[in-house]
């Protein structure tokens, strides 16, 4: 070892005799430095004598016990201790020599503060024992595998040996550097074991706890500059790796879930290790994909707006809730909802056209306005979507343009018809009024069918009249009455109802007012409405659900000397009833109306491609003809269609038939 330095015997008591003199000199007058110097040299001789030795024996029992292997949290204790010792010994003689440190070191050049000197000197003992050090870096490590691992650890122990490494300047190098390789092994191994093991929701709690803990272990024990590192350390090993997989393995569960507070999770994750991109390639084809069964599967055409609807209404709460409104999530679904309505030529704008016109149509079944408006201002959005509009047919996205225009429309008239001097001063207070104003030629044309109003609904009916015709001079307006609703206020014996019913239920039900029992005849000559038409609304109202009336004698249909009186009894649990009309199955002819509208549209597109085709080729057989068509119409047609373009050309004097081969057409300029 090293020699020991030997010390004078009364070296004690004179050293102490010269550091009272030197002190009572410090608080009574200011010393000259010639005193300063000395004192200097005299506490430095006293302070390291004492240190020295401690040091020395400390080291040596700690490098003995570096043999015997002791538990390794009784070692870190010593350790403490020692260290503690020395930070003691350190604040008393510095205690002492504040005033020469502050004053004498600071004036003079390489003179080192006592502090200063009291660590490098326990640095040079520790360099002289590396297994302590060795020994001291396992033990925190371990200790810290053991917390991770569940077990409590003393935190405070732990706190002071690495502020101990921290002062001696051998935090990074020492402890700091293995610190990070074993946080790297260990997350690899936990990674790649939970991601087997459990489901994608319970490992993304999973790396969020493990992330806070590794936080929270910098604010109670690491080197705050360790931090970022280490975070990003557990990042990689828990989440880098792993996106793929778990965006393979789980995100169409949490789509298909709706699984808000997940997903949210799953982005605030990968938002921290830059993978919002594969988040978003995952969001764009889960859209494809589930959009596409809802699309191109001709058996659920019947409820594929009501479908597409649901889906984007899901996915805008999702991008809100879950992806914080990003941008380019946001920009994901517009296109991806392009991409899905354009898959399939014609059929989802025919479709849209159809819901809209079943929405309004039915417009009193059970849905508020408000309810009503939503629904319209999001099938506005699926129209939006529909691109490539002159291969639609212009002709009939025109129309559905314009439906929705009158939609939009309607809401202003409404509004200003309610402030008009016409509405304020004549309609009776209580009364509330909305009217769609549609255009001719925009809506599918519905059959007129007559009804003898009461007198109060014509006078409703006047007074809008006047008001729009102020504002609109020079058109016309026709009512469709068929397409008609109102809720009525019905006084029963067990109290008042209102009644949700459509404007032919309502013909039929004011005349009671004045009657108490009326014949299927006196129904049908007082209301003027069509024979088929009434026994359906008289079914609706008398043999349905909810049986305002009652039929004598009963029965399922309507019969022709059936009578009909007031139900006086009639209870249900809601204030507000729905009627529901007895629906006409939809009529074969009504179902290729709408095909039919966009071959209308077509034909002029046919017969002027026909035409083209001609002028520039003058003579054309039949077959080469009609394959040229197909090259040229973006829209799949019938050969049969195709052939019936040709005759009507034909017929009109821009074709006719080779006199030689009726297979060849000419062209008549």
């Amino acid at each position: 070892g090293v020699a020991k330095p030997t010390v004078p015997t009364n070296f004690e008591e004179e050293t102490w005799a010269k550091l009272k003199s030197a002190i009572n000199a410090i608080f009574l007058k200011q010393p000259d430095s010639c005193d300063l110097e000395k004192l200097y040299q005299v506490s430095l001789v006293y302070f390291f004598r004492s240190l020295y030795f401690d040091y020395d024996s400390d080291l040596q029992s700690l490098r003995s016990l570096v043999g015997q292997s002791p538990d390794l949290v009784v070692f870190l204790s010593l350790v403490e201790k020692c260290w503690q010792d020395l930070c003691d010994q350190m604040l008393m003689i510095r205690g002492i020599a504040l005033y020469l440190d502050r004053t004498y070191v600071k004036q003079t050049p390489n003179v080192r503060s006592l502090w200063d000197m009291g660590l490098q000197l326990f640095c040079k003992h520790l360099s002289l024992a590396p297994e302590v050090e060795h020994k001291t870096v396992t033990g925190l490590l371990r200790m810290i595998e053991s917390e991770r691992l569940g077990e409590a650890v003393d935190r405070t122990l732990l706190n002071h040996l690495l502020k101990m490494f921290t002062a001696l300047g051998i935090y990074s190098e020492s402890f700091e550097k293995p610190f990070l390789e074993r946080t790297s092994e260990f997350y690899a191994a936990e990674g790649m074991k939970y991601m087997q093991q459990s489901d994608v929701p319970d490992y993304l709690k999973h790396v969020e706890m493990r992330l806070n803990e590794e936080n929270e272990r910098c604010l109670l024990y690491l080197d705050a500059l360790t931090r970022k590192p280490l975070i990003a350390t557990a990042e990689r090993q828990l989440l880098e790796r792993h996106i793929p997989a778990i965006l393979d393995k789980g995100f169409m569960m949490l789509m298909d879930g709706h699984r808000i507070e997940d997903l949210q999770r799953m982005y605030s994750l990968f938002s921290r290790v830059n993978a919002l991109e594969s988040l978003r390639q995952a969001l764009s084809s889960y859209i494809r994909r589930t959009g596409q069964s809802i699309v191109m599967d001709e058996e659920k055409d019947k409820d594929m707006v009501s479908s597409l609807l649901e889906f984007k209404a899901s996915l805008d709460s999702i991008l809100e809730e879950s992806f914080s409104k990003n941008e380019a999530f946001c920009n994901t679904i517009k296109d991806s909802f392009e991409h899905l309505i354009n898959l399939r030529q014609n059929r989802p704008a025919e479709l849209i056209a159809k819901f809209l016109d079943e929405k309004l149509r039915a417009g009193n079944k059970g849905t508020s306005e408000e309810e009503l408006e939503g629904t319209l201002d999001k099938v506005l959005v699926l129209f939006r979507f529909i691109q490539l509009k002159t291969e639609c047919g212009s002709q009939f996205t025109n129309k559905l343009e314009g439906m929705f225009k009158d939609i939009e429309l309607s809401k202003e008239i409404n509004e200003s018809f309610k402030q008009s001097s016409q509405a304020r001063t004549k309609l009776r207070s209580g009364i509330e009024m909305s009217v769609h104003v549609l255009t001719t030629g925009y809506w599918p044309t519905y059959p007129p069918m007559d009804v003898r109003l009461p007198h109060e609904l014509n006078v409703y009916q006047d007074i809008f009249k006047e008001f729009y015709l102020s504002k609109y001079s020079g058109r016309r307006l026709m009512w469709q009455n068929s397409l008609g609703h109102c809720v009525l206020k019905a006084d029963f014996s067990k109290g008042k109802k209102e009644l949700a019913v459509s404007l032919f239920q309502t013909v039929v039900l004011m005349l009671f007012n004045d009657a108490q029992k009326l014949s299927f005849q006196d129904i049908k000559d007082s209301t003027g409405i069509e024979d088929k038409e009434l026994r359906r609304t008289l079914q609706s109202l008398a043999c349905g659900k909810v049986r305002v009336l009652q039929k004598l004698p009963k029965g399922r249909d309507v019969e022709d000397d059936d009578s009909f009186i007031f139900n006086e009894g009639f209870t249900a649990p809601l204030y507000r009833i729905k009627v529901n009309a007895i629906q006409m199955k939809e009529t074969v002819e009504e179902n290729t109306s709408t095909t039919e509208r966009v071959f209308q549209d077509r034909q002029y597109q046919v017969d002027a491609a026909i035409v083209r085709i001609m002028k520039t080729r003058k003579v054309l057989s039949h077959t080469l003809l009609i394959t040229e068509l197909f090259e040229q119409l973006k829209f799949p047609i019938k050969p049969a269609d195709l052939k019936k373009r040709i005759e009507s050309l034909i017929d009109r004097e821009y074709l006719e038939r080779d006199k030689n081969n009726p297979q060849i057409y000419n062209y008549l300029a």
